[in-house]
């Protein structure tokens, strides 16, 4: 009994598959009889290049595709080269569109961050500022309580009349 299957070939963690046409007893990655196309996972979107004619005569005579083939072959139906141009076309004007998409982000980001290391530097210069005022302020405050308490606080050689002694002492 024939089936069509992937069979899968890539490196590790980077699969890519082919399909194929072979005895449904083989091993998954074992002798087959026909390759009917290939299916890359890897890519956004996944790509699919199928050989629909030779897929429609396995199927007539008798291959039996697997769920994931059947599923391959219904969702990529037969296009013609324009349309398949389109399609790759199309693929690389929705990256092309990413890229600039991840640059604007990364742009907006970088004048994000920019802008907020002025306010922050801004927001230290406004701080410093205050606290050299306080400090002339204070020092301001300190000479005039100085000058003040020097006038108040001098000592008078002078005697008082509470100071005087008495005639009895």
């Amino acid at each position: 009994m024939l089936a069509i299957s992937l069979m899968r070939m890539g490196a590790k963690g980077k699969p890519f598959y082919r399909l194929v046409v072979k005895e449904k007893r083989s091993k998954r990655d074992g002798k087959y009889i026909e390759n009917v196309g290939t299916y890359n996972p890897m890519l956004d979107p996944a790509a699919v290049e199928l050989k629909h004619e030779r897929i429609q005569y396995w199927i007539s005579v008798g291959a039996q595709p697997t769920e994931t083939v059947a599923s391959l072959i219904k969702n990529n139906p037969e296009q013609s080269e324009e349309e398949k141009a389109a399609a790759v076309e199309a693929r690389v004007a929705k990256a092309e569109a990413e890229k600039q998409a991840k640059i604007e982000a990364k742009r907006a980001e970088a004048e994000a961050r920019r802008a907020e290391e002025e306010k922050a530097a801004a927001e230290k210069a406004e701080a410093e500022r205050v606290e050299a005022e306080k400090a002339a302020a204070d020092a301001q405050a300190e000479s005039e309580t100085g000058e003040n308490a020097a006038t108040d606080n001098a000592p008078t050689d002078a005697p008082t009349e509470e100071n005087q002694p008495t005639a009895s002492e």
